[in-house]
């Protein structure tokens, strides 16, 4: 089965509704430091196409119950950069078009501006992720991915074209990311909701972020040894991060824009990922 049912691990701090999820690719080519799939995929960071895929969806959605959403995707971007040759990701929404599926994108890439025809024509939402917007503080996160710029911009086109849009900032990292925190939520200013979650840790990511920022960790690591481990990850203590969530529903909400927060253990009004804008 290539569609399955989200969060398998059963996690007590997912507040997701009902959904079902629908990876594309296997892997990602972005490549951001502190990602968490490389905790249970393989050459994590290496895109690999899936046999048969298209042929085996289309059995599968026949039988889809309509009435739940298909996200797409949340252990591999579906716009990895091979999608731009390839188009399989827009193959599998033109699937999604014939059979009425519902579905909530999520991306760290701009190249989903091509599909924009076939995405105003689905019962659809579209996200990106931007952890921040500068840019060089994007590029060392993640080397691969469009940069900030670009996502936001194909986002607005999608916005125009009568897309119900939605951002995630994510993940807040203190002494970094969350500098720009201001700036970055005064660029997405257009969106309908934004969910927001801080870094957390497993091994590997703790690894390759002391590796890539040993400076920036010396400091967060004293935090995060107060912090709690919770499911694997490492979390920032609850004193740290609860006033953090707090500011940041503050300063979301007084913008008119609705606010969600991603396996914190705090609240997000209406959803926690965006999936009441889609129609």
């Amino acid at each position: 089965m290539y569609i399955r049912p989200f969060d398998p691990w059963k996690s007590p701090l997912c507040t997701c509704p009902f959904k079902y999820t629908l990876n594309p690719y296997t892997g990602c080519d972005h490549a951001c430091v502190y990602c968490y799939i490389t905790s249970y995929i393989p050459n994590a960071f290496r895109v690999r196409t899936k046999k048969d895929l298209i042929p085996k969806l289309e059995k599968e959605l026949r039988k889809f119950d309509r009435r739940y959403i298909v996200a797409l995707s949340y252990s591999s971007d579906p716009y990895p950069t091979v999608e731009r040759e390839l188009g399989i990701t827009r193959k599998v929404l033109e699937l999604f078009k014939r059979y009425g599926v519902r579905c909530l994108i999520l991306t760290k890439s701009d190249i989903f501006e091509r599909d924009i025809d076939i995405l105003s024509e689905l019962r659809c939402a579209v996200g990106v992720t931007v952890t921040t917007v500068d840019e060089r503080k994007a590029k060392l996160l993640e080397p691969n991915a469009p940069s900030p710029r670009r996502r936001i911009k194909a986002l607005k086109k999608a916005k125009d074209a009568g897309i119900p849009v939605y951002a995630r900032i994510d993940p807040i990292i203190p002494y970094y990311t969350w500098e720009d925190f201001d700036r970055t939520l005064d660029a997405l200013s257009f969106v309908s909701h934004i969910t927001v979650s801080t870094l957390k840790l497993r091994p590997d990511s703790k690894k390759r972020m002391f590796a890539k920022f040993p400076e920036l960790m010396k400091k967060l690591w004293l935090l995060y040894e107060r912090g709690e481990k919770i499911g694997g990850y490492y979390y920032l203590p609850k004193d740290v991060r609860m006033p953090l969530l707090r500011e940041a529903e503050k300063k979301i909400t007084e913008k008119g824009i609705t606010f969600g927060s991603c396996r914190e253990g705090y609240r997000s009004f209406p959803t926690c990922d965006g999936s009441h804008l889609v129609p």
